[in-house]
């Protein structure tokens, strides 16, 4: 059995991750499903100051804290940043990292700095009090890649309620990375984009997508939209439960 510690995306909160960590409960893995602060149930900790830092201090203190080891550290989306920076810092804990829909941060590289300019611009409009970033259109969502494609109205109805702003600077301050987290097992759940025209942008040398092209890379498929804990679940789960067990 594996200890899987799931970090949700942008706006959500572990909560997320209930109907993926219910059956993986249910085979007696252990889940821990991570809210990050400042979202959630943690929203009255948001600031001006919470940012990337802050995010993998508080994934990298709850690994420790809970001694948490051979850890299946799973990011969806934006929980790259806290997942991407605790591996680095404790990557002797770390069994395999896994990227949901999502990869891992370069050093010195801020998320935003991955977005297409028009979608970073859109989502830079919409801040409140120049620093909290609400929950955009789902429109707006799928022009940065974020689709909804799956979810029923009821589904999207309860994100939409559930979601709290993202503290901005998140989105901005860069990643600090060692390297040490880099020949860890890794894997890939691609969802939004088929998995066989990954494999064609890792061959032809694709500035992102080259790396997973490395041994130690397991790559899955997961085709939905970019939220696949709402839109199919189970079989995300099954996934993630079959990436725990590759040796």
């Amino acid at each position: 059995m594996s200890t899987f510690v799931l970090v949700p995306g942008f706006w959500l909160g572990g909560w997320a991750w209930d109907a993926v960590a219910e059956p993986l409960r249910a085979a007696g893995h252990t889940v821990h499903a991570v809210t990050l602060p400042g979202l959630a149930e943690r929203a009255g900790e948001a600031s001006p100051e919470t940012g990337a830092q802050a995010h993998i201090d508080d994934l990298t203190d709850l690994l420790v804290r809970e001694d948490l080891r051979d850890v299946v550290l799973v990011a969806h989306s934006g929980g790259t940043i806290a997942v991407s920076g605790a591996a680095d810092r404790v990557p002797e804990r770390i069994r395999r990292v896994v990227w949901v829909d999502s990869g891992p941060l370069a050093d010195g590289l801020a998320i935003a700095d991955l977005w297409d300019p028009a979608y970073r611009a859109a989502l830079e409009a919409s801040l409140v009090d120049g620093w909290r970033l609400p929950l955009p259109s789902w429109e707006v969502l799928a022009s940065g890649g974020a689709d909804v494609a799956g979810i029923d109205e009821a589904g999207l109805a309860v994100i939409r309620a559930r979601a709290t702003d993202q503290p901005g600077r998140t989105c901005t301050e860069p990643v600090r990375l060692t390297g040490a987290a880099a020949k860890l097992p890794k894997g890939l759940v691609s969802c939004s984009i088929p998995l066989a025209q990954v494999r064609e942008m890792i061959a032809a040398g694709h500035p992102y997508f080259a790396a997973l092209g490395g041994p130690e890379w397991e790559l899955r498929e997961v085709p939905t939209g970019h939220w696949p804990m709402f839109s199919r679940p189970a079989e995300t789960a099954a996934v993630l439960a079959e990436l725990a067990a590759v040796e």
